[in-house]
């Protein structure tokens, strides 16, 4: 039996539906590990790429007071935003003003607004910046190791009005991992001297 002109002209429209998504460009690398959930800050870099309207795509800097600039939709203020809130803010603008169902796909391939500090008795001390999810022991070994004096059993971590103790000895070896801790935002490491 024959397939009728209605059912070929269904399986035609599903077929054509689905090749644009197919042929979707790819995403860039996404250093936060793909969350949803990352809020945005000043001086992130943002990925923004809207299908099939490179005029519209970019890398767009957070500026200090939170905004970018996207053509068409001028200013927006993204700072303190989720990466999924701000792909549905620009989808609301771009069908508001110019698209109609438009795909939009936000990365954010350089974290800026996040930092933890290294101080006391390690090769490299200072601001580094908080790019993906990091214990203290990972810290420590972005920083070069220890100085000759470092006193490896007295490190902590001052967050806020807490501090955390973290005796590298231990948790090299295996041991007292609960305080081998998650680094946050404006975390202080300190590396005490002999």
């Amino acid at each position: 039996m024959l397939p009728s002109r209605l059912t070929l002209c269904a399986l035609c429209t599903v077929v054509a539906t689905l090749i644009p998504a197919a042929s979707a460009q790819a995403p860039c690398p996404d250093v936060t590990g793909g969350t949803p959930a990352y809020v945005i800050g000043p001086l992130d870099l943002l990925e923004v790429r809207v299908w099939g309207n490179d005029k519209l795509s970019g890398m767009f800097p957070v500026r200090p007071d939170g905004m970018i600039s996207i053509p068409i939709l001028g200013e927006i203020s993204v700072s303190g935003l989720t990466v999924a809130q701000l792909q549905q803010t620009i989808v609301t603008k771009l069908t508001d003003a110019v698209m109609f169902d438009p795909i939009v796909n936000i990365q954010v391939p350089k974290v800026n607004s996040k930092t933890f500090y290294i101080e006391g008795e390690v090769q490299h001390q200072g601001e580094f910046p908080l790019q993906k999810n990091l214990t203290v022991l990972d810290a420590l070994t972005g920083a070069g190791g220890f100085r000759e004096f470092a006193r490896r059993n007295r490190i902590y971590i001052l967050r806020g009005t807490q501090r955390f103790k973290f005796d590298y000895n231990q948790v090299s070896q295996g041991r007292h991992m609960e305080q081998n801790i998650p680094v946050l935002n404006g975390d202080h490491i300190i590396v005490p001297e002999n």
